[in-house]
């Protein structure tokens, strides 16, 4: 039996709107038909691709992560696996594409470059060239996931060569990272076969990739905000912009996905077209997803909305069911038996004890980016803290720097997501706080605390001590709370938990803290705390 869908067809395909009716049949559009007499009624689209996100990052299994993306229309993601892939392997991938198999949705796996990310860092597993092509083998697996290692790109590094020839074999696209990279150095990561970044942090920067044959996409995430400097591309540059979170805690996903960037580009007065093209067409068509785009024998994936403006999401449809309905999720939630790597035993304040005095490097984190800056302070200056690293692996001594712009006045904060290995990182005001709330994330094997100087409040994160196995609903609700503890200790940072994730991320310039020491990610090498 079909059905029939009527209002205002949004064909982004020919660029084109007018009345008419969507008719569905079984899994597909039967028919897209126009009808004059059709002038009022809701608008129907093509849904919405997030291009690039680690579903990881949401602290939700995939099936939970689903069931809150399609109350915003979105209908697909193009998604990189390597956090759990960092902690467990080509089993942490089994594990996401098991989750995700049969789901109303189309998860379009990546297999992960960089694992680990850099050699200056203790993961938990290694994803190998041979790995990669058992990966790209299959055809669930599209593409070649972030290439993070952009100097052994431009060095030709035999191995990184390899991974990227074994996409270019099965004829996948490969996905890039190399934030900062201009001028030769980008037109010579480019030119290896390199057809993304979602790295960059100025317009200057995104033209000149754009201008080396690389799409960019355009970031709007928990931690890092990058669509106010690259707006602009949608006007210049629409066949070359694509929209994606990258990481999104489930706070943000519960209220807006990819939605939200274009609700803020129409409200700028971009083409309609060009925004819904960066929103749909653009990804499924680089990635060659298999997603409709509201044409007759597509797969029945489109959204219904009730403006153009608002882009409220009135019912998402996947394969022809509808599967969101006036903000309720249609797709039932489910469990799954938690997979880990996390062998860390409790510390003390012994462990986290140094010299404060003199003049040390510091870290500066900034809110809505994931670079940091370099200042040479007192760490007796004011918000100035202890920023600690604890190898969740294998027993090690506690690496140990110091933070500024996390703003606490007590307590302190810990996490079992510190990108990209997803060793323990932590911040705060006293060893003893620190010591409590790094082992109240190692009691449950894996999770975010918080510490007030009186008890831990804990969100337990049993699967490779990066998701929940919960609904999404209490996730969202257990998450807002902790966000809300971490503010009360004085952080006025939009995200302080996905701003503490990557301090730790080295790939991202300019310091970093790996649980080895102190690293420098413009020159790829460890520096020393102290300079006096």
């Amino acid at each position: 039996m079909s059905t029939q869908i009527q209002g205002t067809i949004v064909d982004v395909v020919h660029r084109r709107m007018y009345g008419g009716r969507v008719v569905v049949d079984g899994t597909h559009i039967a028919a897209v038909e126009a009808d004059n007499s059709v002038t009022v009624g809701p608008y129907i689209l093509p849904g919405f691709v997030d291009a690039h996100v680690h579903i990881e990052s949401s602290l939700l299994i995939p099936s939970e992560f689903v069931r809150l993306a399609v109350l915003h229309g979105t209908v697909a993601t193009v998604s990189d696996p390597h956090e759990i892939a960092n902690v467990c392997g080509m089993a942490g991938i089994e594990f996401m594409i098991n989750n995700a198999a049969g789901l109303p949705f189309t998860i379009a796996f990546g297999a992960p470059s960089c694992v680990p990310a850099t050699i200056f860092e203790t993961a938990g597993a290694e994803i190998t060239a041979d790995d990669i092509r058992t990966l790209l083998a299959r055809p669930d697996i599209r593409y070649l996931s972030e290439m993070m290692n952009w100097p052994g790109v431009l060095n030709a590094d035999p191995g990184v060569m390899e991974k990227i020839g074994i996409a270019q074999k099965y004829g996948k696209p490969v996905d890039g990272h190399a934030p900062g990279l201009t001028g030769e150095r980008a037109r010579a990561y480019a030119g290896c076969g390199i057809a993304t970044d979602h790295e960059c942090f100025t317009l200057q920067e995104a033209l000149d990739k754009v201008d080396c044959g690389m799409k960019i996409l355009i970031r709007e995430g928990s931690a890092a905000r990058n669509f106010d400097a690259l707006h602009p591309l949608i006007g210049q540059h629409p066949n070359n912009v694509m929209f994606c979170c990258d990481d999104a805690h489930p706070d943000l996903l519960i209220n807006g996905h990819i939605n939200n960037h274009v609700r803020r580009a129409l409200a700028l007065r971009y083409d309609l077209f060009d925004v819904l093209r960066a929103a749909s067409y653009n990804p499924v068509q680089h990635y060659q997803l298999p997603v409709g785009l509201l044409q007759e024998n597509d797969s029945a994936d489109f959204i219904v909305v009730d403006d153009l403006a608002s882009m409220k999401v009135l019912q998402t449809w996947i394969r022809g069911t509808c599967v969101a309905d006036n903000g309720t999720c249609l797709i039932p939630s489910t469990t799954a038996t938690p997979i880990n790597n996390f062998t860390a035993t409790p510390i003390t304040a012994a462990d986290i004890q140094v010299d404060a005095t003199g003049t040390v490097r510091v870290i500066v984190a900034h809110d809505g980016l994931l670079t940091t800056t370099e200042e040479h302070l007192s760490p007796s200056d004011p918000d100035v803290l202890k920023l600690c690293v604890v190898n969740r692996y294998t027993k090690a001594p506690v690496a140990i720097a110091w933070v500024r712009g996390f703003g606490l006045q007590h307590g302190a904060m810990a996490s079992s997501v510190a990108h990209d290995s997803h060793n323990i990182v932590a911040v705060g005001c006293t060893d003893t706080a620190i010591v409590q709330a790094v082992n109240a994330v190692i009691r449950e094997k894996g999770g975010l605390s918080v510490y007030d100087d009186h008890s831990a409040s804990v969100l337990p994160l049993p699967v490779a001590g990066l998701m929940s196995t919960a609904d999404a609903g209490s996730v969202a609700v257990q998450y807002v709370a902790l966000d809300a503890a971490a503010k009360k200790l004085g952080s006025e940072l939009r995200a302080p938990f996905m701003t503490l994730s990557f301090m730790a991320l080295l790939v991202i310039p300019k310091l970093k803290l790996s649980d080895k020491g102190l690293f420098d990610g413009e020159n790829f090498s460890f520096v020393s705390v102290s300079i006096s």
